[in-house]
Parts: structure tokens; sequence; C-alpha cells
């Protein structure tokens, strides 16, 4: 393999985990899907003309929308046991032959995974990811690659040179394209992860999407790369929808889709559980909101922040600055949500609640099918690895990804046919 950035690093990391169990040369934290859902269904053939690899898979957004889009998913990798969990319960309820690796990934031996699945280089049609973000959030401290998990983002180079994909898709906050790298210049570590691409024969396009020119109920802004082998002839999708004041012209677009459409015929949510963030309501449709945030946010109309409410008494507001436009904020049931985010839940249009996971599921357009497994927790609980709502909050919208793999299975039809 080719010398990439921090390749000391990478060599120290994999000399202290030299795994020894077999398999995929990864710990025995792994667990494969088929070792977890014995149903019989994988004898069953794919017949499905376009195969893919996923790599940070998270809840499955993206795996959603790629898998909409005509691709079979041979593997997920993902680290976070919930995630985990969401992954093989979707797998078993579909009858998909996906196996789910529950490992981090600097310890999957690429070349075992790719002989596992009987596949030469070149073969696979698509690796796709969204590495995690928070060493490039602008909202974030942007430690960028001093940061271990800032430095993962080129697991995915690592993927790419063994299976040598058609096509690679990766997913990242647009806080990337101005991350500042050891030299401390604007753009670096994007600039350096672009190197990378092209010194193993792919040639990236990139562009920041808004999930709600796609039809989801968000204002989420997030960079796209698309990475083709030698000359990339790859066109990104069409917007479907377009805010009213940028819906004019021959041939308008469909309007932003408001956050009351999608959750309205919601009925009530359950309440929690006392003493558990487990809930046994299979839909996630549950209110976990404690009764001083009911009490707070009873204060802010719809479409607004607490924050924003400066008449309020101090009890009240509790040291929230002007700045604090996100924190106890209300949706609008007209306008799209602002980005999901993983720190904080927003509330209800109408109601003194959080919004449930499953409200944030039908934001993000998740399907109605798909469950999420692990803890619900409340703004001030705790708990070990992913809850629902940042399950979704971390993931991309199943509606984005399609778009985008819709788009991928017409270059390679174009070009490898």
């Amino acid at each position: 393999m080719r010398r990439i950035l921090h390749q000391a690093l990478y060599n120290s990391w994999h000399t202290r985990n030299n795994f020894e169990n077999g398999g995929y040369g990864i710990t025995s934290l792994r667990r494969s899907h088929t070792e977890t859902c014995r149903t019989g269904v994988f004898e069953m053939k794919d017949s499905r003309a376009y195969k893919s690899i996923s790599l940070f898979s998270g809840a499955g957004g993206m795996d959603i929308g790629i898998h909409a889009a005509g691709f079979d998913i041979l593997s997920q990798i993902e680290i976070d046991e919930h995630c985990c969990d969401t992954l093989r319960t979707a797998n078993c309820k579909e009858k998909f032959l996906t196996e789910v690796i529950e490992a981090d990934i600097r310890g999957i031996d690429a070349v075992q995974l790719r002989k596992k699945h009987g596949l030469r280089k070149k073969e696979l049609d698509l690796i796709f990811g969204g590495p995690p973000c928070q060493s490039f959030s602008l909202a974030g401290k942007q430690r960028g690659l001093s940061d271990d998990r800032g430095l993962l983002i080129f697991e995915v180079i690592r993927f790419a040179e063994e299976f040598q994909p058609k096509v690679i898709l990766l997913e990242q906050v647009k806080g990337l394209l101005s991350a500042k790298g050891s030299n401390c210049k604007r753009g670096e570590v994007f600039r350096i992860f672009l190197s990378q691409l092209e010194a193993i024969g792919y040639t990236p396009k990139w562009r920041v999407l808004v999930a709600a020119d796609y039809g989801v109920p968000q204002l989420r802004e997030r960079l796209f790369v698309v990475a083709t082998r030698e000359r990339n002839g790859f066109m990104f999708p069409e917007r479907t929808h377009a805010a009213p004041d940028e819906n004019s012209g021959l041939f308008p677009c469909q309007p932003y889709v408001g956050v009351g459409e999608v959750i309205a015929d919601l009925g009530p949510p359950s309440l929690k559980n006392k003493g558990t963030t487990f809930h046994h309501r299979g839909d996630s449709h549950v209110d976990v909101t404690p009764l001083r945030d009911r009490e707070r946010i009873a204060q802010v109309p719809e479409g607004s922040y607490l924050a924003a409410q400066t008449h309020l008494s101090k009890d009240i507001l509790r040291g929230l600055q002007p700045k604090d436009t996100t924190k106890y904020l209300r949706l609008h049931r007209t306008r799209p949500s602002n980005t999901l985010r993983c720190g904080e839940i927003f509330y209800h249009p109408t109601e003194d609640r959080y919004l449930t996971p499953r409200e944030y599921m039908r934001i993000h357009g998740y399907p109605d099918s798909y469950i999420l497994k692990g803890p619900i927790r409340s703004r001030t609980g705790t708990v070990k690895n992913l809850d629902q709502h940042r399950q979704v909050a971390n993931s991309v919208p199943p509606p984005v990804a399609e778009a985008l793999g819709s788009q991928i299975t017409i270059y390679i039809r174009e070009h490898f046919s």
C-alpha cells in the first residue's frame, strides 16, 4: 500500500492491535450478522447487479438510500454496538444478505475482506461511508488530524486501494473544506485527502448538498465527494425541491417540505419508563422530556428559541446567550427543520416536549418500517454509545443517499457496460 498521511501512526496502531483471531484480522468484539440472525435467509442469492461495501455505517441511513438505488451491500462496518443492533435488525427484517461487522475499522484486514467476498480487484462497484465528523465540525473544536477520529477519513483510502471500486462516495461535514492540517493552512486536510485519492488512480468531484433540496424537511448541509477511476463523468443529482424565494423560472421545483407535513399523522407518544433508557415501544415514538424542560419550552413560540425570549426571568433563561439559537429550539410546522444535531434535541412545534426518535426519523427521511435499537435519553441523561436520537442525527438522510446512488448507477451503466 502506498504511503499515506500519518502512516507511522497507523503502523503503530496496527502493531498494538496485531489480532490473531482469524476472520478479518479483527478483535473478538466483532459479531457477524450471521451470528445474530439465523433465519435461513442467508442461502438466498442476491441478483442485484451492483455490489458495494459500507464503511462507518452508523444507523444505516446512507445504506437505506444506496440499497434503494439498486446496490447490494456486502458488508457494513461499524463500531457502535447500538448502531450494529439497528443494522442487524434491519437486515433480518428485510432478509438482506449483508454482514454486519462490529469492530474498529482500523483493525480490519481489507485484503481478507475482499477475498472473503470472492472479489478480484476492480470488481466492486462502490465503497461508501461517512467517517466521524467531530474533528472537522464547525460546531466542535476542529482538532482535525490531531484527533485520532480525524485520521479515520484515510481508512476510506486504504479500503479503496485494496478493492479498487468503480466509485467511491464519501459524506462529511462541510467543515472538512476548511480544516487545517499540520501546517495550519485552511483546507489542508481536504487537499491531502484529494491528493491521496489521486495517488491511487481516482479523480474526485465534490459538492455541498442541502437535504431539503431532495424532499427532506431539514436544512442539513453536508459535503459529498464522489471519486471515480481515471476520468470522472459523474453528475450530481439535480435538486427536486426549493424554498419559495428560489422557486421561480420556467421549470419550478417542488416547494420545501415542512416539519408538520411529516409528523402530523403520528399519534401521541408514550411516556418514558422511569429509571431506564430502554423502552419497549418498537417504533421509538417515546417522549423523554424532563418536567423542567417542559416548563421552559412552554415559554417559546413556534419557530423560535428560548434565548430569544429576553423578557423572561434569569431563572428560566439560566445563562443562555443570544448565540444559543439551537438550544431549546421549537421547530415550525411549515418550515424545514434545522440540522438535527447530537448535542441537543429539538422541540415539537406545538407541544411542550422533545421530538421523539420516530419524529426525528420522519424529519430525516427514514421509512416507517425501519426500527432503531438502543437507549432513548433525555437531555440530562447519559448512556454508553449512541442513543437513538444521535443515531439519526449522525446519519445521512436516506433520500439524499438514494439520489446520489441513483446517479452513481447511471455513471456505472454508461462507463462500464
